[in-house]
């Protein structure tokens, strides 16, 4: 009986670990973003473009849809990263409200990208705090 109360307690500090540990990935707010972006990160824009034209686009960022109303991966979306971006150059990831590049950056840490930024809060934040969009 205590061997297994030992295993329960080893494998809830693995479980907890594992909640806890840090991305793998770089949280950047909107202050980040610009210099990234000045320093000439390219800005993925992975929404989808119904999504584009209802909040507009930060000027300059690249419109790439993650996934589709249902879920459903773009085909198109690592072949272009790919052919884009250098796996250990930076790229920055924003959507609405940072959730899906969340997932798109565990994504591409796991393909091997090594200098991935996600916009926390995403476009929402952006626009909240005043900053400027275009109409794709």
């Amino acid at each position: 009986m205590k061997r297994i109360l030992v295993l329960l307690a080893l494998l809830g500090g693995a479980l907890w670990l594992t909640g806890c540990a840090e991305p793998p990935y770089t949280n950047v707010d909107n202050t980040q973003l610009k210099t990234l972006m000045q320093q000439g990160v390219p800005l993925y824009d992975v929404r989808r473009p119904e999504e584009w034209r209802q909040t507009g686009v930060i000027e300059g960022s690249r419109l790439l849809t993650y996934v589709d109303a249902r879920g459903r991966l773009n085909p198109e979306l690592l072949p272009r990263l790919e052919a884009e971006v250098p796996k250990d150059a930076p790229i920055a990831l924003i959507c609405r409200t940072g959730n899906r590049t969340d997932s798109l950056a565990r994504e591409l840490a796991e393909l091997g990208y090594t200098r991935i930024y996600n916009v926390r809060h995403g476009i929402t934040r952006w626009v909240a705090e005043g900053n400027p969009v275009v109409r794709p």
